[in-house]
């Protein structure tokens, strides 16, 4: 890397705009997990579009790699740095730019916290739907680069479905101006669609027209216990028949989640008894809060009667109903209360109807490796998700050999081995189990024709 690169971004940029050696911190090259990576050789923190446009033309005209970092929260080590690489760090573009209530649209730019988004439209009576558990730290640029799904996708769908328009700078520096505010827009290839989901391997979303809704008067949650998985699938059916587009949520929790979560997370409460096999946490929301309270109230007896559940407990407030959804939201703290070393987290979709089989699979093989360890299970079952969880204290040498055998069974049940939080470097030895050769290679195709210096994440979800 030419040193005139880094006078040059020292000179065009603002104080704080480039750092360099002993000025980087350590969570600039540190993930989610505290895992390090080499420090990068600059990181660079833009305040606007014309910011990074500079910092794209210069890395393309000298062929010197860059890595787009938002909030860090990642878990495939998709925004950690090589060595050689530029940091492109988007905390300081950060701003909520426009809140249009009547055309329902947020502009935002691409650094901005998912909470901070959610709070700002929350003011107008309005609600931005995605939701997960890294709320306070994720990016909406980190949201469309791995078109995250969270708590609500049953009802509002993943990110694509709520983006409405992107502004983005592609890897020579050129800017996209595609940011409309309009649903309809049939005038050719949409061309936001290349950078949703792709993890900035083809430009870099800085701003972002998203959509928002009314925000529902009324919310509410129940979580139930349920004696099998044939009666979880019998519950859904009711509560899709029953709720419509009222149901928000349907979140499922294998018995030794909820059960571990309540015993080993501080703070966390069960309202049920821990015994029960099944736990499906359910939220309904919608404007006509006594009808919706009626119908949830009904349908949860007609459950009852049908012995679909065998307990259930309905919010009273927002308090309880936050407290409910803490045992869902908890995942990252139980996984941090066992031994680093012996715990790892997965992200896979399956077709609702064989997720019991490939759970009971998955811990039958994880226990023919090591009789001492054990899967935890649960996630977004409403729409195919599931996030399982492999624990191996005795044998923290056998993490590549548990690693391959999640995805190699997730590839036997004809899954996705990610559901959402994308590929990044971990993931790409087993992108094959969910895509075929073809599909990889039309991939790299439209890397190499977007990004031909190939300076975009370089590495990231498949190798040119």
């Amino acid at each position: 890397m030419s040193g005139d690169l880094i006078d040059e971004l020292r000179r065009r940029l603002d104080k704080g705009g480039v750092l360099t050696g002993g000025d980087i911190e350590a969570r600039y090259h540190h993930d989610n997990a505290g895992n390090p990576a080499p420090k990068p050789r600059a990181v660079v923190r833009p305040r606007t579009t014309e910011d990074v446009s500079l910092l794209l033309r210069l890395c393309h005209s000298e062929s010197v790699p860059v890595t787009t970092q938002g909030g860090m929260t990642g878990l495939v080590r998709a925004t950690l740095p090589n060595a050689d690489e530029i940091v492109l760090s988007m905390e300081r573009m950060n701003a909520i730019e426009e809140v249009d209530i009547s055309g329902g649209v947020a502009i935002v730019q691409a650094g901005t916290p998912l909470q901070k988004l959610q709070e700002r439209v929350e003011q107008d009576g309005m609600m931005f739907p995605l939701d997960l558990g890294a709320r306070g730290s994720c990016t909406i640029g980190g949201n469309i680069s791995t078109n995250a799904g969270g708590n609500r996708v049953i009802r509002y769908g993943m990110t694509r479905e709520l983006i409405l328009g992107l502004e983005v700078v592609t890897p020579d520096g050129t800017v996209l101006r595609g940011l409309r505010k309009y649903i309809k827009n049939n005038t050719g290839i949409d061309l936001k669609h290349l950078y949703i989901g792709t993890e900035g391997i083809l430009g870099v979303v800085t701003r972002a027209a998203v959509r928002i809704f009314p925000a529902p008067a009324e919310r509410q949650v129940a979580l139930c216990a349920l004696p099998s998985f044939g009666k979880v699938m019998s519950f859904l059916k009711l509560a899709r028949r029953s709720l419509g587009g009222e149901l928000t949520a349907f979140e499922v929790m294998w018995n030794a989640y909820y059960r571990q979560t309540v015993e080993r997370v501080k703070g966390v409460v069960g309202p049920l008894p821990t015994h029960h096999p099944f736990y499906v946490l359910l939220e309904a929301s919608g404007s006509d809060a006594e009808r919706m309270r009626t119908s949830l109230e009904q349908m949860l007896e007609t459950a009852m009667n049908d012995e679909l559940i065998l307990d259930a407990t309905l919010s009273t407030s927002n308090a309880s109903a936050a407290a409910i959804w803490r045992i869902r939201d908890s995942s990252v703290e139980l996984g941090r209360s066992f031994p680093f070393a012996a715990r790892m987290g997965f992200d896979v979709s399956i077709a609702i109807d064989r997720m019991e089989a490939y759970a009971d699979a998955l811990d039958a093989r994880v226990k023919a490796i090591d009789p001492q360890a054990f899967t935890i299970v649960m996630g977004h079952v409403g729409d195919g998700n599931l996030h399982p969880s492999v624990y191996h204290e005795h044998t923290p040498d056998k993490h590549g050999e548990f690693e391959k055998l999640v995805y190699d069974l997730t590839g036997e049940f004809g899954g996705s081995i990610s559901a959402e939080h994308g590929i990044g470097i971990l993931k790409r030895p087993y992108l094959k189990m969910s895509r075929t050769a073809e599909e990889i290679e039309t991939m790299r195709s439209l890397k190499r024709a977007l990004d031909p210096r190939n300076i975009l994440n370089p590495g990231r979800i498949f190798t040119v």
